[in-house]
């Protein structure tokens, strides 16, 4: 299984990027997917998630302005970025929730891209 992110970049202060991650490999089931973030000396911070069903929760320092959405058709899951402020640049990873084979209500495990990094310059 891989995830691969793409989209990342350096745009100015008010700019908007769109974020894209597509998970491959042998696949049975995704169910959540997510987008975290980790700045310079800060943990990594959950950004975004987005349930199988589209259901999606977010961190209060983007509400309003990220936009987390999926295209279960292509395991794809995207981020796209408003108003981004120079408090957002960080290394932006996605993660995802999977099964790789039937098996009933046991969890799934979690994988994780490598990262793409978001500049935002004032």
């Amino acid at each position: 299984v891989q995830l691969v992110e793409s989209g990342g970049g350096l745009v100015q202060a008010g700019g908007s990027l769109r974020l894209s991650c597509v998970v491959s490999g042998r696949i049975f089931s995704i169910n959540h997917m997510a987008w975290y973030r980790q700045g310079p000396g800060i943990q990594r911070e959950l950004v975004a998630r987005i349930t199988s069903g589209g259901t999606t929760n977010y961190a209060d320092s983007v509400k309003g302005r990220f936009t987390i959405s999926r295209d279960n058709a292509k395991n794809t899951v995207y981020l796209q970025m408003n108003s981004l402020k120079p408090e957002d640049t960080a290394v932006y990873y996605c993660n995802a929730d999977l099964k790789t084979y039937y098996s009933g209500s046991s969890p799934g495990v979690v994988y994780w891209g490598q990262g793409t990094q978001v500049t935002v310059s004032s």
